[in-house]
């Protein structure tokens, strides 16, 4: 198991080759990150199952398990939010608001990655693919320091990914697992000013509140939830109808299902029961 701050190295050193990779080449690495998924279906499959058995046994919640669960379906879709990442424009390079001034120099703002990426995140493990993906799709190295109750899930997923991009043309320490789960190293984690260039939490209010308290590196502070639907006076009631139950109802368990539903003062009557 590597040290955090060895961790930290490697992602230094990958950094600049990655904020220097071409569009082409970052997506044909996302391709073969989708294809190693689910080339590894049945290895993730059977190390999400340790996982899921360790959680029944400590009487984790239903909807907790749910989250923790990974299938062959939730696999596929995984490896397909990997190439609908491909699929988005380069965030990096775009210049914006460029303009001369009095002196006849050009000034503007051009987007560049942002360096070394540290997402601390509890027990989604399909998280551990989205993030490594949207982090190297805009040119950043990523830490990943998943919950201890994915920990084999986590792994097994993180392995795969840098399989494939020992396929391709960029540096597999693009995307790096903290396997040490301890609270103390997640801690070690906020302060890491040297390596980290900006924190993410992604989870409940409790993490969230421990990242923002103890962080010296910058942080990016997330949502909870707590996610709204509002139906508009404008809105064909049918569709609004399915939209509403489908965005509750397709998983209750994830954090982005609707938990709030606004109706136009002009539609509650007829759209309400």
């Amino acid at each position: 198991m590597q040290t955090l701050i060895e961790l930290g190295k490697q992602a230094k050193q990958a950094e600049r080759h990655l904020a220097q990779a071409t569009t082409p080449q970052k997506n044909e690495a996302l391709e073969l990150m989708a294809e190693g998924l689910l080339a590894s279906s049945e290895e993730i499959i059977s190390e999400n199952q340790k996982d899921t058995e360790a959680a029944k046994q400590n009487g984790i919640s239903d909807s907790l398990l749910d989250r923790l669960t990974l299938t062959s379906e939730r696999i596929e879709a995984m490896a397909q939010g990997l190439r609908d990442i491909a699929k988005l424009p380069d965030p990096v390079g775009l210049v914006d608001s460029m303009w001369t001034n009095e002196a006849g120099l050009k000034i503007g703002r051009q987007s560049v990655p942002l360096g070394v990426i540290g997402i601390i995140y509890e027990a989604r493990p399909n998280v551990t693919s989205d993030a490594a993906g949207l982090c190297f799709k805009s040119g950043n190295v990523v830490i990943l320091r998943g919950g201890k109750e994915a920990f084999h899930s986590n792994k097994a997923i993180v392995t795969s990914l840098r399989s494939a991009l020992e396929k391709s043309s960029l540096p597999t320490d693009a995307i790096q697992l903290l396997e040490d789960t301890s609270r103390e190293t997640a801690r070690e984690m906020m302060q890491l000013n040297r390596y980290l260039d900006v924190l993410i939490p992604r989870g409940g209010a409790n993490l969230i509140k421990a990242v923002v308290e103890n962080a010296t590196v910058p942080v990016i502070e997330t949502g909870t939830g707590n996610c709204h639907v509002y139906v508009d006076q404008s809105a064909q009631l049918d569709m609004a109808r399915d939209i509403v139950v489908n965005a509750k109802t397709d998983r209750p368990s994830v954090c982005n299902a609707a938990e709030t539903l606004l109706v136009h003062k002009d539609k509650a009557e007829e759209f309400l029961p």
